[in-house]
C-alpha cells in the first residue's frame, strides 16, 4: 500500500536490523532500495537476551514484585528458588552476528555452547568451543534455549507445541528475534502446563501487545516490550547508519547496508 500511494519512493532505510516489516519482493520489484542498520546493535541485543535468560532462571521479576507487595515476611531455604545458570547447557538458534556475541557471554558463565544454524559454522566452533547440532537435538539437550534468527518462511512458527514438548521441563525459551517465530498459544500452555520452566520474552506476534494477551498472567514469563537495541549508543548507531545509507542512495551511491542488491542499478 506504501508503495502504491508513493510511486516516486526511492528508498526505504529501516531504522533495525531486521526488515521483516518491508515487503522486499515488492520493493525489488519496484525498484527501490531498501537498507537496514546491521553490526551497531549486535552486543546491545545480545546484553538485553542475556538479561532476558538471567532473569527468566533467577525469578527477578517475580521477586521484585513480591518484595513490593509486602509478602517478604522472612528468610526461607525454599524462596523464590530459580535455575543455575554457570555450567548449564545454552542452545543457541540461529548462528550470526548476534547468536555469536550470546554465546561470547555464555563462554563467560562457563556454559556449554550447543547451536542450531542452517549453514555450517565451523569457525565459530574452534574459537567458542561450540556444538553444531541438530534443532531437535538442541532442543532436547538445553537448559536455556535462545532464538535469534530472522524471521522467514522457514522460520515463522519454528517453535510450537512440538518442539516445546521436546524441550526439558526445567528449560526456559528466550526470544529476542521476533514474535512470530514461535507460536504464542503453544507457549501459554507450555508455561501454564509446566512442560517448561519458564520464557523470557522481548517480542511478540502483536506489537505492542494487547494487555489481554494470556502470556501476560503467567508469572513464569518474564516479559519486556521489544528493548533488545534500546541502548543510548545502539540507537545513535542506528540512526547514523539509516541516515547514511539514505543520504547516499539518494545521492545514486550504492548504499552500504543493502538489503535488495536486485533493485541496484549501476
Amino acid at each position: 500500500e506504501l508503495f502504491s500511494r508513493c510511486p516516486g519512493l526511492k528508498v526505504a532505510s529501516n531504522y533495525a536490523v531486521g526488515f521483516d516489516n518491508i515487503d522486499v519482493a515488492e520493493a525489488t520489484r519496484r525498484g527501490v532500495l531498501v537498507t537496514n542498520t546491521p553490526d551497531v546493535l549486535t552486543n546491545a541485543t545480545a546484553d538485553l537476551a542475556f538479561t532476558l535468560l538471567l532473569s527468566s532462571a533467577r525469578r527477578v521479576v517475580e521477586a521484585s514484585e513480591f518484595l513490593r507487595s509486602g509478602d517478604w515476611k522472612t528468610w526461607s531455604p525454599n524462596l523464590l528458588l530459580g535455575r543455575d545458570v554457570s555450567e548449564a547447557t545454552i542452545g543457541i538458534v540461529g548462528m550470526g552476528k548476534i547468536g555469536q556475541a550470546v554465546a561470547r557471554r555464555a563462554a563467560g558463565f562457563s556454559m556449554d555452547i550447543i547451536f542450531y544454524n542452517r549453514s555450517p559454522k565451523p569457525d565459530v566452533e574452534k574459537e567458542l568451543g561450540a556444538r553444531q547440532v541438530s534443532l531437535d537435538e538442541l532442543l532436547q539437550k538445553s537448559d536455556f534455549v535462545s532464538l535469534h534468527c530472522p524471521l522467514n518462511d522457514e522460520t515463522r512458527g519454528l517453535i510450537g507445541e512440538r518442539e516445546l514438548k521436546m524441550m526439558k521441563e526445567t528449560a526456559v525459551l528466550v526470544n529476542s528475534s521476533r514474535g512470530p517465530v514461535v507460536d504464542q498459544q503453544a507457549l501459554y500452555r507450555a508455561c501454564s502446563e509446566k512442560w517448561i520452566w519458564g520464557a523470557a520474552l522481548d517480542v511478540f506476534n502483536v506489537e505492542p501487545v494487547p494487555l489481554d494477551e494470556p502470556l501476560l498472567t503467567l508469572k513464569n514469563v518474564t516479559t519486556l516490550p521489544h528493548l533488545g537495541s534500546a541502548t543510548t549508543k545502539a540507537r545513535d548507531g542506528m540512526a547514523r547508519k539509516a541516515a547514511e545509507n539514505l543520504i547516499a542512495a539518494l545521492e545514486g551511491r550504492r548504499p552500504s547496508d543493502l538489503v535488495n542488491p536486485g533493485a541496484w542499478k549501476e
